[in-house]
């Protein structure tokens, strides 16, 4: 990791703990947007036909990353567009079923279009309450984050497939914005419906770029109405044979974009999943420890066997300027200052963090 690390120039400025604002640029990454750019200042329109390319494969790959049907992959600017057109599609008389405190983008969506809403609490338990309000609510749809913007907390991905196998009338809409990048994923086998990201945070693409993924069952539950040429394939002929996943992209899509999160995809595969996953795992326990030690945690975040790389640590403003006085990228959220650990990050970056936590205390 130390030489991916020499990658990312603003390791240099200090300790990077704000993925969850955003995820830094790297430098193998600007090297392929200029060559692209350049591409495209020096042949114009010839590069028509390479772009169709790059969307395509950005597509393929997406799937393939995350064990998703190629055909059943949509490409999206953010998630919020992608989520708010899948919803137009939706009857609104079914009841929903969301999370308090999630991420204003999943619960707005929902509660303006006046859907049978309620909602449960984010807790130690909040899986056995899950289940308890989708039996007494009858409940039609679940929607949630993967994990959760504040505190990160993260839902057990294993619970949520025993949800569906139990329920297999309940449609599950997940925002994967926090999750995706950070560890490995299989949407296919994960009970979920759809699943849809914003690739600006852990995949660290850069803006304007994101995904959906749709499971069959939702393809036959959703009517989406969204449509355009580039839907079509800019073929007149396909207009009435627009496959569901290809209605969430009625417009041309940027090859910039959209390129960049394919480069990242190979970035991580190159890496390998499988050490990415286990190297955040690794600095989630041992964030997990050192912050429950000095008492920073909430008891539902302390109590809980798994988390995210996310953390939100109970201290004031005076700390938050304390970190950021000694270069400690962070951001302040709720009542706390939130930490985000990727696989750029190391024990070291961990040990300061705590050493200046220790003092400023």
């Amino acid at each position: 990791m130390d030489k991916i690390r020499k990658e990312f120039p603003v390791l240099r400025k200090g300790v990077y703990l704000n993925t969850a604002v955003y995820g830094p640029l790297y430098d193998s990454l600007i090297d392929w947007r200029q060559e692209h750019d350049l591409d495209f200042l020096l042949h114009g329109s010839e590069m028509r036909e390479n772009t169709l390319k790059v969307i395509a494969d950005t597509r393929a790959n997406v799937g393939d990353f995350f064990n998703c049907k190629k055909n059943n992959v949509a490409l999206v600017n953010n998630f919020s567009i992608g989520l708010n057109t899948l919803l137009e599609g939706i009857d609104v008389r079914k009841k929903v079923l969301l999370f308090n405190n999630d991420y204003p983008s999943v619960n707005w969506a929902f509660e303006n279009r006046n859907f049978d809403i309620s909602y449960v609490k984010m807790g130690v338990e909040v899986e056995a309450d899950i289940e308890a309000a989708i039996k007494k609510g009858h409940i039609d749809i679940l929607a949630f984050s993967l994990v959760q913007w504040l505190d990160g907390f993260l839902i057990d991905l294993d619970f949520i497939k025993r949800l569906k196998q139990s329920h297999p009338d309940l449609l599950i809409i997940a925002d994967g914005t926090q999750f995706c990048g950070a560890k490995t994923f299989d949407f296919d086998n994960s009970g979920i419906d759809v699943l849809g990201a914003s690739a600006y945070k852990w995949l660290l693409s850069g803006y304007g770029n994101g995904f959906m993924m749709f499971s069959d069952r939702i393809i036959e539950e959703c009517s989406v109405n969204t449509i355009g040429f580039n839907a079509a394939n800019g073929n007149f002929d396909n207009r009435d044979n627009i496959r569901f996943a290809k209605k969430f992209e009625p417009g041309h899509l940027s090859s910039l974009n959209f390129g960049s999160l394919n480069f990242s995809l190979q970035y991580f595969q190159n890496i390998g999943m499988d050490k990415i996953t286990e190297h955040n795992k690794f600095l989630s326990q041992r964030a997990k420890e050192e912050f429950a030690g000095l008492g920073l945690l909430d008891q539902h975040i302390v109590e809980r066997e798994k988390h995210s790389g996310i953390f939100n640590i109970k201290v004031d403003e005076s700390v938050f300027q304390s970190l950021f006085q000694k270069n400690i990228v962070c951001a302040q959220r709720g009542s706390g200052v939130r930490l985000g650990f990727h696989f750029y990050n190391n024990e070291s970056d961990l040990d300061t963090v705590v050493k200046i936590l220790k003092t400023a205390k």
